[in-house]
């Protein structure tokens, strides 16, 4: 267990086992959760914004979350690192455990959540500091002073989001002088720095060309043999080649009142899902008769 002090508050988080321990792949005889979420209902103030999602996240393996605009991916995926307390006025029914502790106990701190459980946004965004800063900047805050010791985290994390070769005499040069792709294995490098257990990324390819988007797809394989991935896509083709198991979001309407929530509908393997889903709503969506 991790226990530190934070504003007066002892923060408790449950120590994953050794990355290096880890298998490429998890029997299925062996699942590990990660994430069991029972109940969850998300709310931005009066207004449901999802309803009554049940599911559980497995490690080592990567989830896509697919879906309609508005169907509730991204508000899910964002109450995993509890990055939605960032809203005033966001609040959550049910329960979220992580490890088998309560991720939203009043004892467990936000900050020690988002690093154990990093987030790769949409839109690459590095610091406007230097390649290595950049990478650098998460061991720092945490900290991590010796520069041997940067340096060798710098590498180790470019290396692992295969941009080190690319960026190795320039590690001075500003982050915000990369490509659109080199900037979010950027972004990457920075998450994984910190050594999370779960990386968290929404939509990360999708304002990147197809090369690009490419060299994305093959690094979250290469990576989740080392961490528990989670990825909200509007692509469903990405979905189908990156992802172990999918869960599809849809829109549901109460004609009454004429107000929208999200839903989960279906949650399994992604082949399953895509090749023989058990509800009418999934295969309509996997099939392009409805977006």
């Amino acid at each position: 267990m991790e226990q530190q002090e934070r504003d007066g508050v002892a923060t408790r988080l449950p120590e994953p086992a050794a990355l290096a321990d880890k298998p490429a792949e998890v029997p299925s005889k062996h699942l590990v959760p990660v994430f069991d979420v029972q109940n969850v209902s998300l709310f931005y103030g009066s207004f449901r914004a999802v309803t009554d999602v049940s599911l559980t996240i497995y490690e080592n393996e990567i989830t896509a979350f697919i879906g309609s605009s508005g169907s509730g991916k991204s508000t899910v995926l964002r109450a995993f690192n509890r990055m939605n307390d960032l809203v005033p006025s966001a609040h959550m029914d049910g329960v979220i455990d992580y490890r088998g502790e309560s991720l939203y106990a009043p004892s467990v701190s936000p900050v020690a959540v988002r690093r154990r459980i990093g987030m790769v946004f949409q839109k690459p965004n590095p610091f406007p500091k230097s390649i290595y800063e950049n990478v650098a900047y998460g061991p720092r805050i945490n900290g991590i002073r010796k520069k041997s010791q940067l340096d060798e985290i710098v590498e180790s994390s470019l290396r692992k989001a295969a941009l080190w070769d690319e960026v190795k005499n320039r590690l001075g040069a500003s982050g915000l002088g990369l490509s659109g792709g080199q900037a979010q294995r950027l972004c990457i490098a920075r998450t994984i720095a910190v050594e999370p257990d779960v990386v968290l990324m929404d939509e990360p390819a999708s304002a990147l060309d197809p090369i690009a988007t490419g060299r994305i797809e093959d690094l979250m394989h290469e990576l989740k043999s080392q961490y528990t991935i989670v990825i909200v896509t509007h692509n469903m083709q990405q979905a189908t080649r990156v992802s172990d198991r999918t869960a599809f979001f849809s829109v549901l309407v109460n004609p009454d009142s004429d107000t929208r929530t999200g839903v989960l509908v279906e949650y399994g393997p992604t082949q399953q899902i895509f090749e023989n889903p058990h509800d009418r709503r999934t295969e309509a969506y996997v099939t392009g008769r409805i977006g």
